[in-house]
């Protein structure tokens, strides 16, 4: 599934349920849609920029992993090389997203 289609899942979701505004009448557009799932992006990404774990209880938690600096080696030439300390997301999913597997 890549972001559009999560967008369509949303705005279908929205617009099938009549808990979006408390009627059934509720139509929500495909922008409102996108616009909730970028903030919903934004808000994984801030949390993450403050070096902060994310969790979403059920679903998992986004957390930053640290990286030391270290030593590495050019496949190419064999020559040994620096590589920098740097930081990546690490995702673990939680109880119930593992059950749907």
């Amino acid at each position: 599934m890549n972001k559009s289609e999560l967008i369509n899942e949303v705005y279908g979701a929205l617009n099938g349920s009549a808990d979006c505004c408390g009627t059934s009448d509720c139509k929500v557009t495909k922008v409102f849609a996108e616009k909730v799932v970028n903030i919903v992006f934004d808000a994984i990404a801030n949390g993450i920029r403050k070096d902060e774990n994310v969790q979403v209880v059920g679903f998992g938690t986004f957390s930053v992993a640290k990286r030391e600096p270290r030593m590495g080696v050019n496949p190419r030439t064999g020559d040994k090389i620096s590589i920098g300390a740097s930081k990546s997301i690490k995702f673990k999913a939680g109880a119930k997203l593992k059950e749907v597997l």
